[in-house]
């Protein structure tokens, strides 16, 4: 197919052009520049089969108004002016995947995980920035056309980039312990995993609605931490308490904190099968 990755000069999306380019399909890959004044989006979005938009802002740094407001603007104001260069169209694309987040779900517990039958809009909390982003996000979604499949994304594990990478530095020195006690619950996917997903709602055009992407064994941070420090051969024995964690980032440690226990119910019953099932075998796999 002829796949346009919006955002796609990121950590997700330089994984995925190449993942999706050996799979036989034409992809070509858009940054910041598609959402310029002067870029001619239309002519970019004409003739494609595929869009995929990762469209957004790093929400894993320090939270300021400013950059709280760049957040949202980097989500919703880009899919506003997507919404009106596919309207400018004369063949616009057969189906758009957007990406989301599981913020956009209130906090849970590991022995409580929710899935896609718990409706996200239903829980109005003004405080909860990251699901007040998230709602915002897809409501801005939900106004292409055609309709996106909303695709939910855990925290995403790979070398090159996102949590992970962040991680490894100090866990390699020896300095990897719980982040704010380590009871709050860690929702993930291996970054090959999530490009299969993708592929895997390209390949099933029936495939409507939102979809969460994430391994179906979320756990504790604590749990993630002795695994990441056994598998690197590290102690684990340093915690990072929560008012280190303010200091560090201000508001934005609630993206270390946030406790989130998501299952991909419906990507498991539509017949996708995980690689990496286990945050041990993923890490294995990611480090080795």
């Amino acid at each position: 197919m002829n796949i346009l990755i919006l955002g796609g000069t990121g950590f997700v999306g330089s994984y995925l052009k190449p993942f999706l380019s050996q799979k036989g399909h034409d992809v070509s890959v858009l940054g910041r520049k598609a959402f310029s004044a002067k870029f001619d989006l239309v002519s970019h979005l004409n003739n494609k089969d595929i869009v995929i938009s990762l469209s957004g802002e790093n929400i894993g740094k320090r939270w300021s108004d400013s950059y709280k407001q760049a957040l949202v603007d980097s989500r919703v104001k880009t899919s506003e002016q997507l919404n009106v260069a596919l309207q400018a169209c004369s063949n616009p694309p057969k189906r758009i995947l957007a990406a989301s987040a599981i913020g956009i779900y209130p906090e849970n517990d590991c022995s409580n995980p929710i899935d896609e039958s718990f409706d996200p809009f239903s829980v109005q909390d003004k405080s909860n920035f990251l699901a007040t982003l998230g709602q915002a996000w897809e409501q801005a979604n939900a106004k292409l056309t055609p309709t996106p499949v909303t695709m939910r994304f855990g925290v995403v594990l790979g070398k090159e980039g996102g949590a992970l990478a962040k991680m490894l530095p100090p866990f390699k020195l020896g300095l990897g312990g719980p982040v704010a006690g380590g009871q709050q619950c860690f929702t993930w996917i291996h970054i090959r995993d999530l490009a299969r997903a993708i592929e895997h709602l390209i390949n099933h055009e029936v495939l409507t609605g939102a979809f969460n992407l994430t391994a179906p064994t979320p756990l504790s941070n604590d749990a993630f931490g002795k695994a990441l420090a056994c598998e690197l051969k590290r102690p684990y024995i340093i915690p990072l308490p929560l008012w280190q964690l303010k200091l560090m980032f201000g508001e934005g440690a609630k993206v270390l904190t946030y406790s989130s226990a998501i299952l991909p119910t419906r990507l498991l019953e539509s017949g996708f099968k995980f690689e990496f099932s286990e945050a041990k075998t993923a890490l294995k796999d990611i480090l080795q």
